[in-house]
């Protein structure tokens, strides 16, 4: 049977990938650091008085150390980022990172955090971009105390990856719930993305302030395809299988955030910052990866948060599932998409390059 060239750039990819970390051997950067939401989050939420929690099973089900707040099965697309990078473990949640280890990296990502403070106000707290940038000034500080000197913190600095992964709630938990918020009242999508455009450009100056120079931006994604986003069967959309008004909304924040890379690296001395295509990559063939089911989530979930049902069993084919639950991937899924933003298998996967040429730089 031949292989379809799509599926064929997948495979590469990921094989590539395995190869580049049997020969590296070692990390390619000294430290790593990730600002995001749930798709980023390993435990920062556990101790927060929030719904957006997923510290319990049947989360983690295939973790090592079970359940840990991440929205998955198992791992997520920032740890097997980390693992591409040759991180022998993952990078550890701001929550309970501690000692020397920062030297290393930490996570701050915190499920339904956006560029906005205000969304997601309503499922409680969580930890907005605004306040990882302050939790990340936080570490460059005991960082500097463990250097002992500001040279030697600005030298280890500007060597570090700092990958942020935002946007998605300030949709999702924001202009997409009119119920709840007024900004699709307010403002047409193109005037939301500028003032979402102009927030998040303040804020990764902000992360360049604090010694960042390899900054990779990652786009939102098709949120019109997530399954809690669909108010019908998704069969009943056309081929996309996808509300399609709803992508192209996003798209009008997408748009500028190329444009806003091309301004940062323009302005900014000695930074370079990328941005990983996630539009493009969401949109591989499943099929290429094995997986059989994108239309129901592997695990039971509840109809008013769309999140996993506590000590429900969910599918035992997990890796035939594109959905965890009814707005996270599943690990297999996950792995995919880390390869493609690591090593692009299209030229259209990252701007101006991927993750790999980055990190050699």
């Amino acid at each position: 049977m031949q292989v379809p060239n799509f599926a064929k750039s997948v495979i590469l990819s990921t094989l590539c990938v395995t190869i580049i970390m049997v020969i590296e051997g070692k990390p390619q950067v000294p430290c790593l650091f990730f600002m995001g939401d749930s798709l980023t989050d390993n435990g920062n939420n556990n101790l927060l008085i929030t719904l957006a929690k997923a510290n319990y099973l049947p989360y983690g089900i295939d973790y090592p150390d079970g359940p840990s707040g991440r929205f998955s099965n198992g791992r997520l697309l920032s740890d097997f980022l980390a693992e591409y990078l040759g991180f022998d473990k993952p990078i550890p949640p701001f929550a309970t990172a501690y000692g020397s280890e920062i030297l290393k990296g930490v996570n701050y990502g915190s499920a339904s955090a956006g560029i906005l403070d205000d969304t997601s106000s309503i499922a409680g707290d969580r930890i907005s971009l605004n306040r990882q940038l302050f939790n990340h000034g936080i570490t460059v500080f005991k960082i500097a105390l463990l250097l002992g000197n500001t040279s030697l913190t600005g030298d280890h600095l500007k060597k570090c990856l700092y990958i942020v992964n935002m946007g998605s709630n300030d949709y999702l938990n924001n202009y997409l719930r009119p119920q709840f918020y007024k900004t699709s009242t307010l403002y047409t999508p193109n005037e939301f993305a500028t003032i979402l455009s102009k927030q998040y450009s303040q804020q990764l100056r902000t992360l360049y302030s604090y010694g960042a120079r390899k900054i990779v931006v990652h786009e939102v994604g098709l949120l019109g395809c997530l399954l809690g986003m669909l108010t019908k069967s998704p069969d009943s959309y056309g081929s996309s299988n996808c509300n399609e008004p709803i992508n192209d909304v996003v798209q009008s924040f997408n748009y500028r955030l190329k444009q806003l890379i091309d301004t940062l690296n323009r302005d900014l001395p000695d930074a370079q910052f990328i941005l990983i295509n996630t539009t493009s990559i969401s949109r591989l063939d499943p099929s290429s990866l094995g997986i059989k089911v994108s239309n129901a989530p592997c695990c039971v979930v509840s109809e008013f948060s769309g999140l996993c049902k506590a000590g429900k069993d969910p599918c035992s084919n997990r890796d035939e599932y594109t959905f965890w639950d009814n707005y996270h991937p599943s690990e297999i899924f996950n792995r995919a998409m880390a390869a493609r933003a690591y090593n692009a298998a299209l030229s259209t996967d990252a701007y101006p390059f991927d993750i790999r040429r980055l990190a050699q730089l």
